[in-house]
């Protein structure tokens, strides 16, 4: 309500130019509309996070820049509204009304966000996503956000367009360790569902964050890698030893190799970090075995045998030793079809 801040229940028709609402007496509508929002020059918000308690949310701002929150029964209900007055709002420009139905099942993630950046932003006290108690078959736990919950954050904050896009980024978030599933429902679809099921954008799903990213978040160092180079379908990943570049010393890493795009990235052990202490684009690289006798150019430190050598598109290069040499065959075999 406008004057009274209350919440009443109307019954809604969306028409091409407005959307009149009605009351409802008996269960029926009354003959005559209460009252009409007018779309055009209207701008929508979906989802609208002002009100904490209130996640199902339309908020729609008029051309004279009134108000108007409408809360819906389900989110698919609220995505179903919001989309179709998004196309009454956009009805005479037919072509944004297609790339608006597009858009809804479409993937296409921001390439210049980093999944460290989005984590930083979460864990904001006040734009964040809200952490809160729950309950589950008599659980309690304490600093924890839903799955759906996510999803909304996500595209309110730009950093999806679709629910399809924000449960893929909610999937990278949780598959790099940022986030991690508690409680049984959401515990055993990463059990059990496969890559595209095991996030669940769902209201009863709870997840919190993992303990070693809420430590990274205060922390502004290190390299930062975009959602692009970590989105790719993991090949192949394992633990390598990789001589460095400055001090030429030799260092067990955890590398992960990944197509479309095609990334070669590598993980500190040691550390409790989710994020790559390095890596590189394999297009236009060069991959290939070293021989074992006598030590090559470049190389300096204890070399135990089967090393390989990777020089990138810009002539960086990287000398790295597998643990024997059919592994060494097997990375190079991966590795070579990416280039």
């Amino acid at each position: 309500g406008h004057i009274v801040r209350n919440w009443k229940v109307r019954w809604f028709v969306l028409l091409q130019d407005k959307l009149l609402y009605y009351k409802i007496e008996g269960g029926k509508k009354e003959p005559s509309p209460k009252g009409r929002i007018l779309l055009d020059g209207c701008t929508i918000t979906c989802p609208c996070l002002e009100y904490e308690n209130r996640p199902l949310l339309i908020k729609l701002t008029t051309k004279t820049n009134t108000d108007y929150f409408l809360e819906c029964c389900s989110r698919e209900e609220r995505d179903s509204w919001a989309l179709d007055i998004t196309g009454a709002i956009h009805a005479g420009h037919p072509v944004q009304v297609q790339e608006l139905h597009r858009m809804k099942n479409s993937f296409k993630l921001l390439e210049s966000i980093s999944l460290h950046h989005i984590v930083e932003r979460m864990c904001d006290s006040s734009t964040g996503i809200k952490l809160t108690r729950n309950l589950e078959q008599g659980n309690r736990y304490k600093e924890t956000f839903t799955g759906s919950a996510l999803v909304d954050w996500l595209i309110s904050n730009s950093f999806a367009v679709s629910r399809f896009e924000a449960v893929t980024l909610a999937s990278m978030l949780m598959e790099e360790n940022f986030i991690k599933p508690v409680g049984t429902r959401s515990t055993e679809a990463t059990r059990y569902g496969d890559l595209s099921e095991q996030f669940l954008d769902d209201s009863t799903a709870l997840y919190m964050f993992a303990e070693s990213s809420m430590k990274n978040t205060s922390s502004k160092e290190g390299l930062q890698f975009n959602i692009s180079e970590l989105s790719g379908t993991i090949v192949k990943q394992g633990f390598l030893v990789k001589q460095g570049h400055k001090r030429k010393n030799w260092k067990v890493r955890r590398f992960v190799l990944r197509a479309d795009p095609a990334f070669l990235h590598y993980y500190d052990p040691t550390k409790e970090e989710n994020r790559p202490v390095g890596g590189f684009s394999l297009r236009g690289c060069l991959v290939s075995a070293l021989e074992d006798n006598g030590v090559p150019a470049g190389v300096k430190g204890n070399v135990q045998g089967n090393l390989f050598k990777i020089i990138t598109k810009k002539d960086v290069h990287y000398y790295i030793q597998a643990s024997s040499k059919a592994e060494r065959a097997q990375w190079i075999e991966a590795i070579k079809p990416l280039t």
